[in-house]
């Protein structure tokens, strides 16, 4: 059984950063496609950035690109997501998600089979 369990979330003035982290347990993050969505109330589950199994491709949302970074520590069995410089539309709840058979980065929240429970985000003017 895959589990996530993000942490990390919290209240934070704009311009600020936040580091979310996401631990995995039941399969190895470096065999999977781990992937961070995001959800505001009202809003559709929306893609934020994914990092390929291979760890040799990250790929990032048009609206983050530049101020997020996606990294993984294989020996902690994590995943963490960077955010710098954020603003209020980055408010959300933010999820981690894994593909365990994907070969392709995907930004459909259906192709990723594992969730976590989320952590939220504001970001206060």
């Amino acid at each position: 059984q895959v589990q996530l369990v993000e942490s990390g979330g919290g209240l934070v003035q704009a311009g600020g950063s936040l580091r979310l982290s996401c631990a995995v347990s039941g399969r190895g993050v470096s065999g999977c496609i781990m992937g961070w969505f995001r959800q505001a109330p009202g809003k559709e589950r929306e893609f934020v950035a994914a990092i390929h199994w291979s760890g040799a491709t990250t790929h990032y949302a048009e609206s983050v690109k530049g101020r997020v970074t996606m990294t993984r520590d294989d020996a902690k069995n994590a995943v963490y997501l960077q955010m710098n410089s954020l603003k209020p539309e980055d408010t959300a709840v933010y999820y981690c998600a894994a593909d365990l058979s994907g070969d392709y980065i995907s930004e459909q929240p259906t192709d990723f089979g594992f969730w976590g429970q989320g952590t939220q985000v504001t970001v206060t003017v």
